[in-house]
């Protein structure tokens, strides 16, 4: 944890005081289950305090900078933003996977680079910098890390193509959108999967990500642009 208060104090000018509460912010439940003899806290309760603090955030600044915007545009925007692979996106960016407490058995299965983690990791640490220093400590780390990324039009990775390309199918009635598993290329712990999308049975497009997720998304994506 020493290193981690270093690297929060050095580049994001945060100072915790409750080391405990940054410890649980990095224990996942797999670490916290083979030392269940310790007692040790995990942390799915910082996590959703962490969601709900970023919501807000992300809520509040969508509402200053799109006065335009009515709310079914801007809870779109939102979600996009916070998706699942965008978190582990900006954990990545912080660096924070290499402090990750997680058991043996997660670890050997590469949940280190799983963005479900990764994604609950970002969370649960705004819920620790919440409870530690106030949501305006938190506000200002979302806009040292993650805000810049938006105001510059960043959206490429947080870009929600199943959905993108569900509005744009649909537009002139119903359509059965399928996404199935074409390929699975690899070891369990790192595995590359290849998805097809199929419109109505006809393929549409394909993917590659390595999760299955990825894989629809980016199927998702090369629909879009085919049609685009």
């Amino acid at each position: 944890m020493q290193r981690l208060q270093k690297k929060l104090a050095a580049e994001f000018g945060i100072d915790f005081s409750d080391l405990a509460l940054l410890e649980t912010a990095f224990t996942h439940t797999s670490y916290a289950n083979e030392h269940r003899l310790l007692k040790i806290s995990h942390n799915e309760r910082l996590e959703f305090l962490g969601d709900a603090v970023l919501q807000l955030i992300i809520s509040r600044y969508l509402y200053q900078k799109y006065p335009q915007f009515p709310e079914g545009e801007m809870s779109k925007m939102r979600s996009t933003f916070v998706r699942e692979e965008s978190l582990a996106g900006f954990t990545r960016t912080c660096g924070f996977e290499a402090f990750l407490r997680l058991g043996k058995g997660e670890e050997k299965s590469g949940g280190r680079n799983r963005d479900t983690i990764l994604g609950d990791l970002f969370e649960a640490f705004l819920g620790a910098l919440l409870l530690d220093k106030g949501v305006e400590a938190v506000e200002a780390f979302l806009y040292q890390v993650m805000i810049p990324q938006l105001e510059v039009g960043n959206f490429e990775r947080v870009t929600d193509y199943k959905t993108s390309l569900q509005e744009l199918l649909q537009v002139n009635g119903e359509v059965m959108i399928q996404y199935q598993v074409v390929s699975e290329i690899g070891p369990a712990h790192d595995k590359l999967f290849e998805v097809e999308v199929l419109v109505n049975g006809q393929a549409m497009g394909r993917g590659q990500g390595r999760s299955k997720k990825q894989a629809e998304q980016a199927a998702a994506k090369n629909a879009v642009e085919a049609r685009g």
